[in-house]
């Protein structure tokens, strides 16, 4: 259950109950920041085409499209397919990722859904009103719903060009607000935005759905049932009238999210030596199914759909949406059209003063219990890049506009697009400049991180290595056998010569359904501890890893200067099974599911734990320590 590291790669492997894997969170900030080049690169081939020639780009995109099944028609133009078939797998995966942040997100600390529920909402709000108080008293303000969501896609990606200049938290911070963002934008579209109501339509919608809901709680856990029925809702949403794309959504938030369970994980691997030991069809089955079932329906759905969605899905709606034909003409009219100037200042002001304020008011009527994960500066940040409103923007244009203005609602939805980046950059240059404890304070904040160490390192009961006082605490759940843990152990021991304030605990987590010798090996190092050697013999044990039998250890024993018999009653009673079980237990309460796994001041490290990437971590766990003293 380990695989090799290639040379030259980052320390990122794990021995696991199961294959480790990146952070759902991870691969989604990855996917959104990968997928905001090919967007981009969509957008502006729709301005290249739209421009060279708008007889054909339209003429491609009305062409109808019609599936007919058994008396059944359900006929849209192309355009629409994509907005409204297509789409309602992006917003399947918005919430899929809300049901996640959810359940193991910032938002499993229910004190938490209300800050980015604010942000969210005052995000959407000041927009909204400065798009109404441009276009008071016109018949354009009916499409106020353009100019309020953030697009999560383009934001993220956009942000991430900055790279180390803002905190990475501020990435999770501008995910939980636009989450919010869109979950209040698919509302507005299906209240304020859909045409005409069919109530038989929608009592069947509805009769689907509840169906879809007794599956789920009869513990279907198969894919096909669920395809089918939401298939079946999403044409009795678009025969009822009500925009279809919200089963998409509806579909994701009943989608649970959960961390591998240990159980699952050594079933998992039972199944795995089985095949091993007889490679036939039917067990390469078992096998498979075994390890997709440690992982939740909410990462498996993501890790499938999520790349599809950002790579081809919303792309592949800029292409058909973005088209502008660009003219003197036109820009002459769009410069003073309340549309293009109210959806400009709603994004390029209203949201940078949304998503600020309503922070800042939640902050002082709180009286700094509820405050950002990051600091002032950051937010400002969040609040400039969220002034993206592409995709939903876009959306909602194609629902309230036609003609000219739908046109220069996509002009004022790609200037606003072009301004934000600009603005997060502005914020940026202006940070640079405050003095080195400010700047820290500005980009990272004062809040409390959650924690999520089960049990806080106890001084008089765990094994530590520096200083007791020290302002950052390192805790590792680690296997002596894990090939993974060896190659941490060299750059651990140069963290701690490198950052002489940091304080070190390794907690036993004995994978013996992997590592047959390692739950003794753990019981050695807890002997070696009654004699007061624990580190010593530590350190023996990773730079053995293949010799960890008896006789090895109690030679280990002997080359430390132990009292050998009283080492070797100790190991034959398993004096130290009770103090390893405790670690295990602990390594359950706090979701650890491979070694090594790294805390850094009760904050889980995700990703490689190679010198530089730990280094940073410590650092930035430091300056937020300072900053609360």
């Amino acid at each position: 259950m380990t695989e090799p590291r290639e040379a030259g790669a980052p320390f990122s492997g794990r021995t696991a109950w199961a294959q480790g894997l990146s952070t759902p969170l991870r691969e989604f900030l990855r996917t959104e920041t990968g997928s905001a080049m090919i967007l981009l690169a969509a957008t502006l081939a729709a301005l290249a085409w739209a421009n060279a020639g708008p007889s054909s780009y339209e003429a491609v995109w009305r062409t109808v499209l019609s599936i007919r099944l058994d008396g059944l028609d359900v006929s849209q133009d192309l355009r629409q397919w994509v907005n409204n078939g297509l789409m309602t797998f992006f917003f399947f995966v918005v919430g899929l990722e809300a049901r996640r942040e959810f359940d193991m997100g910032e938002l499993r600390d229910r004190r938490r859904l209300v800050l980015p529920l604010v942000a969210g909402v005052g995000g959407m709000a000041v927009p909204v009103a400065i798009y109404l108080a441009v276009n008071a008293g016109s018949p354009s303000a009916h499409g106020w719903g353009a100019a309020m969501s953030t697009d999560t896609a383009f934001a993220l990606g956009m942000l991430a060009l900055f790279g180390s200049r803002f905190p990475a938290r501020l990435r999770t911070y501008l995910l939980t607000v636009t989450v919010v963002d869109d979950l209040v934008a698919l509302g507005v579209i299906t209240v304020f935005y859909s045409e005409r109501v069919v109530p038989p339509a929608l009592l069947a919608a509805a009769v689907i759905f509840a169906v879809i809901l007794l599956v789920r709680a009869a513990g279907v856990r198969r894919g096909l049932p669920y395809a089918l029925l939401g298939a079946a809702a999403w044409v009795a949403l678009l025969k009822s009238g009500v925009e279809p794309i919200v089963i998409g959504l509806a579909m994701g938030l009943l989608t649970y999210a959960s961390p591998a369970a240990r159980g699952d994980l050594a079933r998992a691997t039972d199944l795995f030596r089985l095949f091993r030991e007889q490679p036939t069809p039917e067990l390469a089955r078992s096998a498979s199914v075994g390890l997709a079932s440690t992982i939740s329906p909410n990462e498996r759905l993501q890790q499938l759909y999520h790349p599809w969605v950002s790579y081809l899905v919303v792309p592949l709606f800029a292409l058909s949406n973005a088209g502008v034909t660009i003219s003197g003409e036109f820009l002459a009219r769009a410069v003073t059209s309340p549309i293009t100037l109210g959806i400009l200042l709603a994004y390029v002001v209203g949201k940078p003063v949304g998503v600020i304020g309503s922070s800042w008011l939640v902050t002082r009527l709180s009286r700094g219990r509820v405050r950002p994960p990051v600091g002032w500066a950051s937010v400002a940040a969040g609040g400039t890049i969220a002034g993206i409103g592409f995709t939903v923007s876009l959306l909602i244009a194609t629902l309230a506009f036609d003609g000219p203005q739908l046109e220069e609602a996509k002009l004022g939805i790609l200037t606003a697009a072009l301004c934000a980046p600009l603005m997060t950059w502005a914020v940026y240059r202006v940070t640079a400049l405050f003095p080195k404890r400010l700047r820290i304070r500005a980009l990272l904040g004062t809040a409390e991180s959650i924690v999520d160490l089960a049990a806080p390192v106890d001084p008089d009961r765990d094994h530590v290595r520096g200083p007791q006082d020290a302002p950052v605490t390192v805790v590792e759940y680690g296997d002596f056998e894990c090939p993974y843990c060896g190659q941490a152990e060299p750059v651990v021991r140069e963290l701690l010569a490198d950052l002489g304030d940091v304080r070190y605990v390794w907690r036993h987590l004995p994978l013996h359904d992997v590592h047959p010798y390692a739950q003794l090996a753990a019981e050695a190092a807890e002997a070696a501890a009654e004699q007061e050697a624990f580190w010593e013999m530590h350190d023996l044990l990773l730079d053995h890893q293949d010799e960890l039998r008896v006789r090895d250890l109690i030679g280990y024993a002997g080359e430390l200067g132990l009292d050998v018999e009283r080492f070797r009653d100790s190991l034959r009673d398993h004096a130290g099974a009770a103090r390893v079980a405790e670690d295990i237990d602990s390594a359950d309460l706090s979701g650890v599911s491979g070694t090594p796994t790294f805390f850094v001041n009760g904050r889980r490290h995700h990703g490689a734990y190679d010198v530089a990437t730990l280094s940073a971590a410590v650092r930035a766990a430091r300056a937020r320590a300072a900053l609360r003293t």
